[in-house]
């Protein structure tokens, strides 16, 4: 959406200056030898192949062969040693760059500070000199260097950084790429003696290395959050982006006004979402010494919490939903979190529903209900933390734990590259490491190959041999398929298989490929595999909310779970949509098309920051697994047990998926119901059932089947079943009945949020593309 509003003469002569300063990119990593320099250099290689007049001052190989190679033809300009507690450095010769004057800079180590004689006190100085000259700047930095993330990385790994540069440094600059790599590899780097730069003894754990990767992945999701919200609203775009979570949490002053502001906290940690909170009061009226008590006590909690707070301008009670539901649209709030209302029917009906008014008016907005746990059992405290069970070393192994451990040591190692779109460089980086596998001597083949006719990628094969394909006849028509029995046979030690998410030709011996991938692992066979996230089961939805488009093709979360090892190729969207217009991703004749939908600029960011998130989170969970302190976010301590109440509706597939996330991010067991408001089962919702069921399963819930005696009697099924469960928190969809309907024919949903107070309650909006605040 342009803008039409006529540019002050300010924003003229900013827009001119810009034209005439040098571009600044940074490439992010967790620490040395994530491989910043090499894709540094390698882009230097592609620009200079471009026509691009590209030079290398104070690069820092470290003697590593592979990043060696890429400096191949570029000119360098001699940097300036000198010596620092008898440690050599090497400053940037910026007299001899501006003389020569290139397009493009390639130096290392952004929080370098120079020698005391330099030009500039630090190399950050150096760099905006050079751009000031119209000279381009591609440079890299650890996490750890940037000032902000310096302490919390020291108080969570020990590491202590020599040199830093203010972490607005990012902002400043017009591309930062992460370069993500995980820990394991980073330790076999270390083995082969290609890291000695790594003499820090706590970065040689596995757990600090960990810790510093999701630091990374976190700060780079949050610059392309700003990004994002920034786009929105220039594009007039409202409501959540569906990429990321903000939490808002409504209180009165009142002595549960703490309880619920915890539980939001607690659902914003799990979620590495955001967290608002609100009070809403009336004007003029004068808060009662009880009042200014509670009021200060949830200042300083918000405040000690890191939350915001502010107080929203009531001018009467049944105004509340409308200004509630406007402050959270403004805002992109994903969830409101609040408590249950007490009235009865009755009263609701003669005064009005706080809550229903809410529900009413939200859309794409899920409702969180606080479960009111003082009634139910006379306390005022939240359920009590569950107890974390040691494993105890001497303890003899069952039958089946051993049949388990066994069954893992045989089973291949399992690596996954996951971008946000297509063109992202996943196949060429596997096509790379299958290379760099194969001359150190480990038989590696190819076992599917999709280069999409990209030159670059075609040109990555190098010595690898790939297995032919299989021919399926499928109506009369020749296809291929990735041939898993020639690969069993042929029993190489690694094999790199593309497009996880891809199904199968009928006929095959699998459904899926991920189905063919497991059966590979099983035989002993090592698999490198690449995917996109929206081909994530459970994030389906959310990549919907965010393109428009229904991926039809997913793979199952625990498939990635499974996976030894998840690493993200990172690209900013300006650089994947210049890659599509050079015909570098599809076809001349396809670009206009793919950058008008799917490529749109709102499209990349939104997927960029979600997959951003998703590793982040993933990276948390196997964090939490290795060390019982290691979760960034924190140890979840409260035992959960999750329970989705379900229609046959196409949201009950939403509502699973949603279901799973939760659960999996609470570590809870999570159960699905559908109650049948009859006693036998009509032959054309079978089918339903059938598909809804094998997705929970699919997904690793329990489903089961219910029947009532009548619609009447669906609400109470439910939370019976909820309660012999022990659940300590049920999912439901928003009610879509109007007035009449709800006064002739009660609501589930009402009658759940009336009769289940005692646990918590979340009510899942349904999605609405075409949102607008609505001003009545």
């Amino acid at each position: 959406m342009k803008s039409y509003r006529r540019k002050t003469p300010e924003e003229i002569l900013h827009s001119i200056s810009k034209l005439h300063c040098g571009r600044l990119k940074i490439y992010i990593g967790a620490v040395s030898g994530t491989g910043k320099t090499y894709h540094m250099l390698r882009e230097g290689q592609t620009l200079k192949d471009q026509g691009v007049d590209v030079v290398v001052c104070a690069v820092s190989t470290m003697r590593r062969p592979e990043t060696v190679e890429q400096l191949g033809t570029l000119e360098r300009i001699p940097s300036i040693h000198w010596f620092k507690d008898s440690v050599e450095k090497k400053d940037l010769n910026v007299e001899a760059l501006v003389e020569r004057n290139p397009e493009v800079v390639l130096v290392d180590g952004l929080a370098h500070r120079n020698r005391p004689e330099a030009m500039f006190p630090s190399r950050l100085e150096d760099i905006k000199y050079l751009r000031s000259r119209g000279i381009s700047v591609i440079t890299t930095v650890n996490v750890y260097e940037l000032e902000g993330v310096t302490e919390l990385a020291r108080n969570l790994t020990g590491i202590e950084a020599e040199e830093t540069v203010p972490i607005e440094t990012l902002e400043l600059a017009d591309e930062v790429r992460l370069i993500d790599v995980t820990p394991e590899t980073i330790l076999k780097r270390m083995n082969e003696g290609n890291l000695s730069s790594l003499k820090d003894a706590s970065l040689l754990k596995r757990g600090n290395l960990g810790k510093l990767r999701e630091l990374a992945l976190r700060l780079v999701a949050e610059g392309v959050n700003d990004s994002l919200e920034k786009y929105r609203e220039e594009q007039g775009l409202i409501g959540p982006s569906g990429a990321s979570e903000r939490i808002l949490v409504s209180v009165q002053y009142h002595w549960n006004g703490s309880i619920y502001i915890r539980r939001g906290q607690q659902i914003a940690k799990r979620l590495n979402g955001e967290l608002l909170v609100v009070s809403l009061v009336k004007p003029g009226l004068a808060l009662g010494k009880e009042q200014i008590t509670f009021k200060r006590s949830i200042l300083k909690l918000t405040e000690k919490i890191g939350a915001q707070f502010e107080e929203l301008l009531l001018t009467g009670r049944r105004h509340l939903p409308k200004t509630l539901v406007k402050y959270a649209m403004e805002r992109g709030v994903t969830r409101i979190v609040l408590g249950h209302s007490k009235h009865s029917r009755w009263q609701e009906f003669w005064q009005g529903s706080i809550v229903n008014g809410i529900l009413k008016k939200i859309k794409n907005v899920d409702v969180f209900f606080v479960a009111d746990r003082a009634e139910q059992e006379g306390e005022r405290i939240l359920p009590t933390k569950t107890r974390i069970e040691k494993p105890i070393p001497y303890k003899r192994l069952s039958e089946k734990e051993v049949e388990q451990k066994i069954e893992r040591i045989r089973r291949g190692t399992f690596k996954v590259y996951i971008g946000a779109a297509p063109g992202v460089g996943k196949t060429y980086t596997m096509l790379r490491e299958g290379n760099v596998l194969l001359r150190k001597g480990i038989d590696v083949v190819i076992g599917l190959l999709e280069t999409h006719g990209r030159k670059e990628t075609a040109a990555q094969v190098g010595e690898l041999h790939t297995i032919p394909r299989a021919v399926i006849d499928y109506r009369g028509t020749s296809l291929n398929e990735m041939d898993v029995p020639a690969i069993l046979e042929r029993n190489p030690e690694v094999v790199l298989i593309d497009e996880l998410a891809h199904t199968n030709v009928p006929g095959s011996m699998n459904k899926k490929r991920y189905e063919d991938v497991l059966q590979i692992l099983d035989a002993g066979i090592s698999v490198i595999s690449t995917m996109n996230v929206q081909h994530l089961e459970s994030l389906n939805d959310a990549v919907e909310q965010i393109t428009g488009v229904r991926v039809r093709e997913t793979v199952p979360d625990n498939i990635l779970r499974l996976a030894d090892e998840v690493e993200l190729i990172d690209v900013a969207p300006k650089a994947l949509q210049q890659r599509m217009q050079e015909g570098r991703i599809y076809a001349l004749d396809k670009v206009e098309q793919a950058l008008g939908n799917f490529f749109k600029t709102g499209n990349l960011i939104a997927l960029r920051e979600l997959a951003l998130r998703e590793i982040a989170d993933d990276v948390d969970e196997r964090l939490e697994a290795w060390e019982r302190n290691g979760s960034l976010r924190g140890p979840w301590r409260r035992r959960e047990s999750i329970f989705v109440a379900i229609t046959l509706s196409s949201n009950a597939d939403r509502l699973i998926r949603r279901g799973f996330r939760i659960a999996y991010r609470l570590k809870a067991e999570w159960h699905v119901m559908y109650v049948h408001p009859a006693a036998a089962l009509p032959d054309r919702l079978k089918q339903r059932v059938c598909v809804v069921r094998e997705l929970t399963e699919r997904l690793g819930g329990s489903f089961e089947l219910a029947h009532a005696g009548s619609q009447r009697e669906v609400p109470t099924v439910l939370l019976a079943k909820a309660d012999s469960l022990k659940c300590t928190q049920m999912i439901i969809g928003q009610s879509t009945k109007g007035f009449w309907q709800s006064l002739l024919r009660k609501s589930v949903v009402k009658t759940i949020l009336r009769l289940g107070r005692h646990m918590d309650v979340l009510v899942v909006a349904d999605f609405d593309p075409n949102v607008r605040i609505n001003e009545d």
